[in-house]
C-alpha cells in the first residue's frame, strides 16, 4: 500500500522558512526536528525569497496578473477565430466530400503506412462505411465483353448510333437489349461521328433537250429492279473538284454501279448506266434529274433501246430523287467529309471501301436494319419464284 503524501500549509512553511533565515540552527537540525527533508526547507526558502517583493508591494502582483490575463484574453480570441475558420473550412470540405460518389471516396482513402490519419477516421470524415474499402465487386465478364465489343465496333465504324451498334452486336452473337447498348455507350462516352456540309446543285439543264415527266409520284415500289435512279455529286480534293456518279436501286437502296471522274460529262453517266445494265439486268423505270447529261440523246436512247421507262425530277425538286439524295448524304457525312484526299487515287480507294461497307455490311434504317445487297438479292429470288409459279400455272 502506498504511503499517503503529507500536505503542508502555507503558514507552516512560512514559520519554518523564517526559522531558517534566523540562522540559529543548521538546516539539518531544523529538518530533523520537524521530520522533513532538508531539500524541502531549501525549496521553500527559495520560493519565499522569490515572492517576498510581492508581499511588500501587492499592487505590482495585481498589475502583473492583469497583464497576463489581458494577454491570455487576446490569445483566446485569436484561437477562437482560428477555430471558427477551421470549422467553416471543415464544413465546406465535408459538404464537398459528401457530394462525391462511392468510387471517388474510395480512391481518397489512404491505407499506406505513411498515412497521417487512421483509416477509421478517414472513413468517418468521408461518411464512408469501412466495409466498402475491403469489398471486392463481382466482375461480370459478359458485361465487360459487350463493352469491349461496343468499343471495337466504334473504332471500326464510328458513324454507327446505338440502334446500328445493337444490330451489329446481335449479328456478332451478343444477346443484349437496345437500352443496355444505349446505356453502355453513354458510360463509355461514345457518340456517332458525322460531318455535315451544305449540298451544291451541279447538273444544268439544256433547253434544247426533250424533258420527261416524273413517273414515281404515288408509285408503290415493292421489288428490286422496279425503279433505278442516278445522280452526280461533287467531291473536293487537294487538287480541285472531282465528280462521283452512281446508280441506285430504289427498293433495296443498293448501289449498283459508280464512277469517279475529273469531268462531269455524258461519258461519266453512260459509264455507270452501262455497268449497271451489264451486271444487274434492267429496271422498269429509270429516274434522273433534268441535267443535260441525262437529257442527252445518247443517254435517253440507251434507255429506250432497253425498253426502260424514263422518269425525270420536276425542276428544283431534288426530293423527287430522294433515294440517291439520301445515299449521297450518308456517304458524305459517314466517310467523305471525315477525310482529306490528296489525289483521285486516294479518293477512289476510300470510296471503294465505303461502297463495300454500305452495300454489304451497313444496317439501313428504312430496310428495318437489313443490308442493301441482302435485300436486293432476296427480292430477286422471291421475284423469280413468283415468276416460276406463274409460269407453271399458265402451262
Amino acid at each position: 500500500m502506498s504511503r499517503k503524501r503529507t500536505v503542508y500549509t502555507a503558514e507552516y512553511k512560512t514559520r519554518l522558512v523564517l526559522e531558517v533565515l534566523k540562522e540559529d540552527k543548521t538546516l539539518a537540525e531544523i529538518a530533523s526536528a520537524n521530520k522533513i527533508t532538508p531539500l524541502n526547507l531549501q525549496n521553500w526558502k527559495k520560493i519565499f525569497l522569490a515572492n517576498a517583493e510581492l508581499a511588500m508591494e501587492p499592487s505590482k502582483a495585481i498589475k502583473e496578473y492583469k497583464e497576463a490575463n489581458a494577454k491570455l484574453v487576446v490569445e483566446v480570441g485569436e484561437y477562437a477565430k482560428k477555430v471558427g475558420q477551421l470549422t467553416l473550412e471543415k464544413d465546406w470540405a465535408v459538404g464537398k466530400l459528401g457530394s462525391l460518389d462511392l468510387s471517388k471516396k474510395l480512391e481518397m482513402v489512404d491505407e499506406s503506412e505513411l498515412k497521417t490519419i487512421s483509416v477509421v477516421k478517414q472513413c468517418e470524415i468521408l461518411h464512408l462505411n469501412r466495409s466498402n474499402i475491403y469489398y471486392e465487386p463481382v466482375i461480370n465478364e459478359y458485361k465487360l465483353a459487350i463493352k469491349e465489343e461496343i468499343k471495337a465496333i466504334f473504332e471500326e465504324i464510328p458513324i454507327y448510333g446505338a440502334k446500328k451498334v445493337h444490330c451489329q452486336l446481335k449479328e456478332n452473337g451478343f444477346d443484349v437489349s437496345l437500352n443496355t447498348v444505349t446505356s453502355y455507350r453513354k458510360e463509355l462516352g461514345l457518340r456517332a461521328i458525322l460531318a455535315v456540309r451544305e449540298p451544291l446543285s451541279l447538273t444544268q439543264a439544256n433547253i434544247a433537250h426533250p424533258k420527261y415527266s416524273y413517273k414515281l409520284r404515288g408509285l408503290d415500289i415493292v421489288r428490286a429492279n422496279q425503279v433505278w435512279s442516278t445522280d452526280i455529286t461533287y467531291i473536293k480534293i487537294a487538287g480541285g473538284m472531282v465528280y462521283l456518279a452512281a446508280v441506285i436501286d430504289w427498293y433495296s437502296k443498293a448501289v449498283l454501279s459508280w464512277r469517279i471522274s475529273n469531268t462531269m460529262d455524258t461519258a461519266l453517266v453512260m459509264d455507270v448506266l452501262d455497268e449497271a445494265l451489264l451486271k444487274y439486268g434492267k429496271p422498269e423505270i429509270f429516274n434522273t434529274d433534268q441535267g443535260s447529261q441525262y437529257t442527252s440523246y445518247i443517254h435517253t436512247q440507251k434507255l429506250k433501246d432497253n425498253g426502260i421507262i424514263i422518269s425525270m425530277d420536276g425542276v428544283g425538286r431534288a426530293t423527287d430523287n430522294i433515294a440517291i439524295e439520301r445515299f449521297w448524304r450518308s456517304a458524305k457525312v459517314e466517310r467523305i467529309y471525315l477525310n482529306q484526299y490528296n489525289t483521285i487515287k486516294e479518293l477512289k480507294e476510300d470510296v471503294t471501301d465505303y461502297m463495300q461497307f454500305y452495300n454489304y455490311r451497313r444496317f439501313h434504317e428504312t430496310l428495318e436494319y437489313k443490308k442493301p445487297m441482302n435485300v436486293y438479292f432476296e427480292s430477286l429470288r422471291i421475284n423469280e419464284e413468283i415468276f416460276d409459279i406463274d409460269k407453271k400455272s399458265v402451262a
